[in-house]
């Protein structure tokens, strides 16, 4: 499929290009986003080119990954944010958010939104966010932004050849009031 763009009340949510490699190489410096994430470390500019270039490019083409660069209406990147498909109807949803613009809930009301549209556009009807185990602020944008946290997997993500444990939650279409795709017959307590 080809990239949309989204917009909030203060974001612009598009694919990135050629003209944003330098700004994802430089938001990638930051330890946090190299601890928590699995980008590279060190994290050098043919990564930056290659994420722009050919990752991005190849998820949305093949409609496997929707990579949305997040953008203030002045053009300043405040952060990434994808959902890849891991199965029929299912997506994966992760993010990160630049160190100069965290804590203003960009990366919350970017996760809605997205996850609206792919409710919505892409006939997803579940979308799991993971964590590892520790990462309290990308916990905290996964709750504001409504997923409920499911629990904990062992030994689920595998973080530059290290396994760990990781929070898993999700969020579905009735929690925005919006309809699935396919009836969803939730287990009696």
């Amino acid at each position: 499929m080809e990239p949309v763009t989204l917009t909030t009340d203060r974001l612009v949510l598009r694919t990135v290009g050629p003209q944003d490699i330098d700004a994802v190489y430089a938001a990638c410096q930051d330890p946090d986003i190299q601890r928590w994430t699995t980008v590279p470390s060190p994290y050098l500019p043919e990564h930056a080119r290659s994420f722009v270039e050919q990752m991005v490019t190849d998820g949305w083409a093949n409609d496997s990954m929707f990579t949305f660069g997040l953008f203030l209406p002045a053009g300043d990147l405040v952060g990434m944010l994808g959902v890849t498909m891991i199965s029929l109807g299912v997506g994966e949803i992760g993010f990160w958010g630049t160190k100069e613009h965290r804590g203003l809930g960009h990366i919350t009301e970017a996760a809605v939104a997205v996850a609206h549209w792919a409710f919505t556009e892409r006939a997803v009807d579940r979308l799991e966010w993971r964590a590892e185990v520790g990462n309290t602020a990308s916990r905290a944008v996964a709750q504001r932004a409504g997923f409920t946290v499911e629990g904990t997997l062992r030994s689920a993500i595998n973080n530059k050849g290290v396994r760990r444990d990781c929070w898993v939650g999700s969020l579905l279409p009735s929690d925005l009031a919006l309809p699935s795709t396919s009836p969803y017959l939730p287990a009696k307590a």
